[in-house]
């Protein structure tokens, strides 16, 4: 996914249920053994400033909402604040 979408960061992939997901945080899934949605938007000093977790379909960082948000953290910054 990472090659078809030429993303320029790191995507996790691969985690191990429970090891991994323990370590961010995640809920997980043991009957079939998985990581729910675990989402996180991560600043230039790799300081995550939002993080969202599901155990359903609903409540996902969605790129608009990710575009939004790290636009109003810059504007926020060059304003001093």
């Amino acid at each position: 996914m990472a090659a078809k979408v030429g993303a320029t960061f790191p995507i996790a992939y691969g985690l191990k249920v429970p090891e991994d997901a323990d370590k961010v945080g995640a809920y997980w899934e043991a009957r079939r053994q998985i990581i729910h949605a675990t989402n996180f938007i991560i600043d230039s000093e790799k300081k995550v400033t939002q993080a969202c977790y599901s155990i359903g379909p609903i409540g996902r960082i969605v790129a608009e909402d990710a575009l939004r948000s790290i636009q109003g953290a810059k504007r926020r910054k060059a304003q001093g604040g």
